[in-house]
């Protein structure tokens, strides 16, 4: 990991809701707003873009670890800004705040951790696996 990720490090990602991204179950809707499981999605998603750019060649970003409240709905066609702060940052692991939100609310907020490791590690673990 290169040394230049800081803590205070941002990263945005702006998604509009769509009927894909509601609670659904079975193919059946359940409510027409942001499921959780779409939060978490995007959350991620923001906290990898933190990584990405300070990833060394041969290296990679994993998911570790991510703990999220939902706290208010975000229905279709709502834009929702996920937003990814890095608040604990080593050479093995980044640690980001990460909080969703549209021009109502606080839809959700968290921590998610990604641990830093070889590729080649990586790729053997899932061989190991299968």
């Amino acid at each position: 990991m290169k040394a230049r990720l800081q803590v205070g490090h941002r990263e945005r990602l702006e998604v509009t809701v769509t009927r894909e991204m509601t609670a659904s179950f079975g193919g059946v809707e359940v409510h027409p707003v942001l499921s959780t499981v779409s939060m978490v999605y995007h959350m991620e998603w923001a906290g990898r873009k933190v990584i990405l750019p300070f990833l060394e060649p041969g290296e990679e970003g994993v998911g570790g670890a991510i703990s999220v409240e939902h706290r208010a709905p975000a229905p279709v066609g709502k834009v929702v800004t996920f937003t990814a702060e890095a608040i604990e940052v080593t050479s093995r692991k980044v640690l980001c705040r990460v909080w969703c939100e549209h021009d109502k609310a606080l839809v959700g907020e968290g921590t998610f951790l990604q641990a830093i490791l070889p590729s080649g590690a990586i790729r053997r673990r899932i061989e190991a696996m299968s």
